[in-house]
């Protein structure tokens, strides 16, 4: 094996394969990355650790094909700190040379032989373009969870129905949705599949802009998803697909509906989150014209503060967790947001306004039905208030 290729090229490649690589393996050849190099000028990297698979695919000026097998991060800590020079790289005997500039490095080879053969993604279901993806999976992950104990709820739901995707994550405190159109290569394709939702947020994060994303998925047997674009590719094995049926709890009657600035609304939260403590909620107190947002952390610290709002229906005093309404209006990209509500103690709707202009008075005086479907953006954040004790 020999070739040489640009660094820049490699330090991305080795990165992207690197991501799988398991801190603890189960067995020593899984802590390997593996180097193939073809003679049609092609350089494919790829980590596994038996339940994601990353494989990185670049050009490449190929001396001699082959394989080899090395230690993973070692290889990615070399390449990220190589000077800036094109990195030449040869099989000598045991040792695999890395050469870039002055700096030579020598690694020595694990059993290619041992490696498990990497799995192949099932068939292509459809494309959507890189950044539509990366915008919906970072919309929709802040809301998974973290407990281990309970898989379902640390994946993302993928939804499909013809060219219609949904993606949503829930932590039973709140729920994030995002709905959007998609390319299927077959028009009445249908699925729902949970994705670990850790994994899926760095691939979708890691696929260069502007490339296309296929998504690879097969029947109901089926255990993998396989996600590609822009020469990255990943496999994952799928989570138990039970699910909350969370596209219920996202419509309803709305007894209060408030019209907020977004970015204001966020620096407002930001100020009074300061004199929070683990666990204080803030308290958000809702009059037709402005919002009072109020936070104390006992007798040490406290914080006061109004921002201008519409308000449709009844006034409304709630509370929030503040990381969860900053997760919430994390995901909205349009300057108004409405906040829909049934009650202090009810969960709470919040949703992009598509257009970027104060609501007029005659949308102010809006039914008290008012439901987010009247204008949508695609993405929804259901939120648990914090019970007010006085």
């Amino acid at each position: 094996m020999e070739f040489r290729v640009d660094r820049q090229i490699l330090a991305d490649a080795v990165a992207w394969a690197a991501r799988t690589l398991p801190a603890r393996p189960a067995l020593p050849v899984l802590a390997g990355m593996l180097i193939e190099v073809t003679e049609q000028g092609e350089l494919t990297l790829a980590g596994f650790d038996y339940e994601v698979s990353a494989r990185a695919r670049e050009d490449a000026d190929v001396a001699e094909p082959g394989r080899a097998l090395v230690p993973g991060r070692l290889l990615a800590d070399i390449v990220r700190n190589l000077p800036p020079h094109p990195v030449e790289i040869h099989m000598k005997g045991s040792e695999v040379v890395v050469r870039c500039g002055p700096a030579e490095f020598g690694l020595q080879t694990l059993p290619v032989e041992d490696y498990p053969t990497l799995p192949e993604p099932p068939a292509r279901a459809g494309t959507l373009p890189a950044d539509l993806f990366a915008t919906a999976v970072a919309q929709v992950t802040p809301a998974a969870g973290r407990d281990d104990t309970l898989p379902m709820l640390t994946g993302v739901r993928i939804d499909i129905e013809g060219d219609t995707m949904w993606l949503a994550c829930t932590d039973r405190y709140r729920i994030a949705a995002r709905e959007l159109t998609w390319s299927p290569a077959d028009p009445g394709f249908t699925a729902g599949v949970v994705v670990p939702a850790r994994t899926l947020a760095d691939t979708a994060k890691a696929i260069k802009r502007g490339a296309e994303v296929a998504i690879d998925l097969g029947g109901v047997a089926d255990t993998l998803i396989g996600v590609s674009g822009g020469g990255r590719s990943m496999t994952s094995r799928l989570l138990d697909d039970q699910y909350i049926n969370y596209r219920s709890r996202l419509t309803g009657t709305w007894s209060s509906v408030a019209e907020i600035p977004v970015a204001p609304f966020v620096e407002t939260i930001k100020r009074a989150a300061l004199v929070t403590e683990r666990g204080t909620p803030i308290r958000l107190a809702f009059t037709a014209d402005e919002v009072r947002v109020r936070a104390a952390t006992g007798d040490s610290a406290r914080a006061n503060e109004s921002l201008a709002v519409r308000l449709s229906g009844d006034d409304l005093d709630i509370a929030f967790a503040p990381q969860y309404l900053l997760d919430g209006l994390a995901g909205i990209d349009t300057e108004y947001a409405r906040l829909e509500c049934a009650g202090p103690t009810k969960a709470a709707l919040l949703t992009g306004i598509p257009d970027k202009k104060a609501p007029s008075d005659d949308e102010k005086d809006a039914s008290k039905e008012t439901t987010s479907e009247e204008t949508d953006t695609g993405y929804r954040y259901l939120a648990m208030p914090v019970r007010l004790t006085s």
